[in-house]
């Protein structure tokens, strides 16, 4: 049996025409009749090409504002016949019902009318309703009929018909529809979500996925799906590999804390900063960042919350690091970063981040809202008798930003707007803090008059009487043990100022 086919007859009906003449050159070249309505058949005409009007066919002409063009028998007849059918090739004679064998659309762009911030009618009026069903009778027909369901697939088909003179094979064909049904419910997902208030219910469809050298490890397959691009412009380097990314959405997490505020740099390692500071220039601010863990901070992933500069980046260019990421660059240093050519510099965009974290569990998915909670002044409650100076309070809210974004269970250590140090992801907070002490020793620093971050409560006073032998003079938690009293206590014992959150800031 042969299973390819020529391409005879076409409708065409799409919004976005960009790389269309082509096509529509070279289906007329081919002999094919194109059939077309509205703005798409103006469009043909004044390529001096043929084009029979749907109205020609149909004796509709385009009704209620153009809501309703194409949704007719004879035009979804000709799509859904099935060619060798006795009973659909009768009835197509019967009533008179034009073969269709490709159908070109192009949706109208709902996504980006949302995103745009258009009200309600713009948006409802970018519902495709003529379009979408032309995709889902052609991929339903795809053993008879082409469908080429958006403006992505217009070179792919162009390829193919140029390629086998205007003949596409049933495995062409399967393939354009296995496309035109993604095309199709990523689309009613996009509508579905606007709509959605429900939290039950989770809808997921995300488009331009990327295949990566492999996953977290080299024996494991990896893809990243999402529009990168949107986010960053890539000036230099190798491809992200899975870990860079997990890093970098790490990194910009933890920057977005510090926008808007003096030159900050950050060094992360897997996922947690290695090194922070807060200073006048971005220069100071990196080798100060540098100073918390210069051996984590090999091999890491550098973010800076404004302009790299020359000077900073003549002092990056010392350390080996996989990715610099910053809002802008001097031009002479993205030439200096440039000298190791593997090395990944982005330039981050202003684009809004989603608002839910997703994550497989078990054999489902657990989805939250992202912890959204900044830690700020107005937040804090004084519990003891020592009240934290205003320069304590402002490390405080520095090591809190920092702690929020550390994995569980942290402490984190800061000074004078530096990270001193923090203990990542033990299992014991009174763990993570003989860690964070002891790192913070190993790089001198001198813990007298120091912060301490938590990312939970201390359930025992155990934690601030370490910190207090060690010379930290304020602490930094959210509260809300039963036994608050007990830190409390020591704390007003010992002559140390402790504030209350109210936030709890687990990551895990």
């Amino acid at each position: 049996m042969n299973t390819t086919k020529k391409i005879n007859s076409a409708l065409i009906s799409v919004f976005d025409k960009n790389g269309l003449e082509p096509i529509v050159r070279e289906l007329h070249k081919n002999n094919v009749v194109i059939y077309s309505t509205g703005g798409t058949e103006t469009f043909i005409k004044d390529l001096g090409i043929p084009v029979v009007a749907v109205e020609d066919i149909t004796s509709y002409p385009s009704i209620l504002g153009g809501r309703v063009k194409t949704l007719h028998p004879k035009i979804f007849g000709g799509i859904l016949n099935r060619q060798d059918h006795e009973g659909d090739v009768a009835q197509m004679k019967e009533f008179d019902i034009p073969q269709i064998d490709l159908v070109i659309v192009d949706l109208y762009p709902f996504e980006k009318t949302v995103a745009s911030g258009a009200n309600e009618a713009d948006i409802i009026e970018k519902i495709d309703i003529g379009g979408i069903s032309l995709i889902r009778a052609a991929a339903k027909n795809f053993k008879d009929t082409v469908i080429v369901a958006s403006v992505n697939e217009y070179n792919i088909f162009l390829n193919m018909i140029q390629e086998n003179n205007g003949q596409t094979s049933l495995e062409q064909r399967r393939y354009l529809a296995t496309k035109a049904f993604h095309t199709s419910s990523h689309y009613d997902s996009a509508i579905f979500n606007y709509f959605n208030e429900q939290e039950s219910t989770l809808k997921i469809s995300v488009d331009n996925g990327i295949e990566l050298r492999y996953g977290e490890n080299p024996h494991q397959k990896g893809q990243f799906f999402g529009d990168f691009d949107s986010l960053f412009q890539k000036l230099n380097g190798k491809e992200l590999s899975y870990n860079n990314l997990l890093d970098v959405d790490a990194a910009v997490n933890l920057m977005k804390e510090f926008q808007g505020e003096q030159p900050t740099f950050a060094i992360l390692k897997h996922n947690n900063a290695c090194g922070v500071a807060q200073r006048n220039t971005m220069k100071e601010a990196y080798i100060d960042a540098l100073a918390g863990d210069p051996t984590s901070a090999f091999g890491g992933v550098l973010i800076a919350n404004g302009k790299i500069d020359k000077e900073t980046a003549e002092e990056i260019n010392q350390l080996f690091c996989e990715v610099v990421i910053a809002p802008s660059y001097e031009n002479e240093a993205i030439e200096i970063l440039k000298e190791k050519k593997n090395r990944i510099i982005l330039v981050i965009n202003e684009v809004e981040l989603p608002k839910k974290q997703i994550r497989t569990c078990l054999n489902g998915i657990l989805v939250q809202d992202k912890d959204n909670v900044t830690d700020t002044k107005e937040h804090l409650t004084n519990v003891t008798n020592s009240k934290p100076s205003e320069q304590e309070i402002e490390d405080l809210l520095f090591a809190s930003k920092i702690c929020k974004h550390t994995k569980s269970n942290t402490i984190v250590i800061a000074k004078n707007k530096q990270l001193c140090a923090s203990g990542t992801g033990q299992t014991s907070r009174v763990d993570a803090l003989r860690q964070a002490i002891e790192k913070a020793n190993s790089f001198n620093f001198d813990l007298k008059g120091a912060v301490m971050a938590s990312d939970a409560f201390f359930p025992f006073p155990d934690c601030v009487e370490i910190a207090d032998h060690a010379g930290i003079t304020s602490v930094i938690q959210p509260g809300g043990s039963i036994k608050d009293e007990l830190s409390v206590n020591y704390c007003n014992e010992n002559n140390i100022a402790m504030v209350f959150t109210g936030t709890r800031h687990f990551k895990h």
